[in-house]
């Protein structure tokens, strides 16, 4: 039987009796464990595979140990998500409350932080779980918009029946990630939800551009910080002698004298004051100054020499590099791209070209403009690790990689081709 793969997107407003039915049919399917005439959008699909790896029942109910109180709180005023809570309020909840929906925010692990909307509609979410504590990971609760976001770290939609638990096949839900511009980490995710008969084609595309204007709110808040730093770091600077600069929590340079400025220094997870060893730097001395570090150098000539890079992609949501040799160790979390390239770098120690590396990541062999740009950014961040022409970990350094247990949950994000590849047991990380 030939199967065609069912796109909620592609039906009106006015299709939605038959939309259900396609979606129902498609479901009861997978869930029996075959496949009906109408396969999943390959998104749902790998979700649903995700789920089912995670122990998640079709049939089971949604409900989660909510978080303590004082545990909830303590998330609430620790993440930059709560900067931007009068933004995600005026540019969602307010929309959510008139249009019988409720306007979610999450953290990372999906433990929702916030709700708001229509009174209705919070009591029917409360019959459901979905709630300030409670946990909407895919994990605990299958395919869902804020849990599915997470996992992906793309906007989307779930519509009814492609909820992995029957439980929420009347609800339809848009989700958006919500990044730190500092660091590239994501912070949560912001939700809309609500029954499917009240949901409009556009809410995705409003959940996507509030998440995009809160991130760009977060980003000017960070330069006026920088701004802050600058003007306390000027006069400290201009007293001191040999090279010296001064970064905020996160590496980003606010002032510098004795050497070229520099765009970021990659801080280790682990930093704090006194000796530190870093690949831009070498050795230096690190004195803590409001919002911000000021970096002495010590050793700007010698930047050690890394043996060592343990490329960890064990934990879907977070991938990280550790680097050891005999000036000391240094590890890092990775940007999603920047995961991307180390990876394929590591499985093909030969090297890869420009072009190679534009059909790994992009299956086009004419992106090359880009891929050189993410591995200048890498190469910046990860001094003495890399070489080029063609691209490579050098020869000297030991590589390992950790990967997930189970296959498919390789970089879960991602699309590029040599990752998609990587995900069945035939894939290059096996050879």
């Amino acid at each position: 039987m030939k199967t065609t793969s069912f796109d909620p997107a592609r039906f009106a407003p006015s299709d939605a009796s038959e939309k259900a039915g396609h979606l129902k049919q498609t479901w009861t399917a997978s869930a029996e464990g075959g496949r009906g005439a109408f396969a999943p959008r390959p998104l749902i699909d790998r979700s649903w595979q995700r789920a089912k790896r995670f122990g998640v029942k079709p049939e089971q109910g949604t409900n989660s140990v909510l978080l303590q109180a004082d545990e909830l709180e303590h998330r609430r005023t620790s993440t930059a998500l709560a900067d931007v809570m009068p933004t995600l309020h005026g540019g969602l909840g307010t929309v959510a409350d008139a249009s019988l929906q409720i306007m979610v925010v999450t953290d990372a692990e999906g433990r929702v932080l916030w709700r708001s909307g229509n009174p209705g509609v919070l009591r029917r979410a409360d019959a459901i779980c979905l709630e300030e504590g409670a946990a909407w990971s895919e994990e605990t609760t299958g395919t869902n918009a804020i849990g599915t976001a997470l996992s992906a770290d793309i906007p989307l939609q779930v519509h009814s029946a492609e909820h992995f638990v029957r439980a929420l096949h009347d609800w339809t839900c848009a989700a958006a990630p919500v990044h730190d511009p500092r660091d590239g980490r994501l912070l949560g995710i912001i939700d809309v939800s609500g029954p499917g008969s009240t949901f409009h084609p556009a809410t995705l595309a409003l959940v996507d551009t509030v998440s995009r204007l809160a991130e760009s709110e977060l980003r000017t808040a960070h330069l006026t910080s920088i701004e802050r730093l600058r003007a306390v770091a000027a006069p400290l600077l201009s007293r001191l002698d040999g090279p010296a600069l001064v970064v905020d929590s996160h590496g980003w340079l606010a002032a510098v004298t004795g050497m070229p400025p520099v765009d970021r220094v990659a801080l280790p997870d682990s930093f704090g004051a006194g000796h530190s060893w870093l690949p831009s730097l070498g050795t230096c001395v690190a004195e803590p100054m409001p919002g911000g570090w000021l970096l002495r150098v010590t050793g700007a000539d010698d930047l050690g020499s890394p043996g060592r890079v343990v490329l960890d992609l064990g934990d879907p949501r977070r991938p990280h590099i550790t680097v050891s040799g005999t000036a000391g160790s240094w590890a890092q979390d990775l940007s999603p791209r920047h995961a991307e390239l180390l990876y394929v770098l590591a499985v093909h120690r030969q090297g890869r070209s420009a072009a190679q590396l534009a059909v790994d990541l992009f299956g086009d062999p004419t992106r090359t403009v880009t891929v050189r740009a993410e591995l200048s950014r890498v190469r910046r961040r990860l001094v003495g690790l890399l070489d080029h022409r063609p691209y490579r970990f050098r020869e000297e350094v030991e590589v390992e990689v950790l990967l997930p247990d189970a296959p498919r949950d390789l970089l879960p994000h991602s699309t590029a081709p040599a990752v998609l590849g990587a995900r069945t047991p035939a894939g290059p990380e096996s050879s």
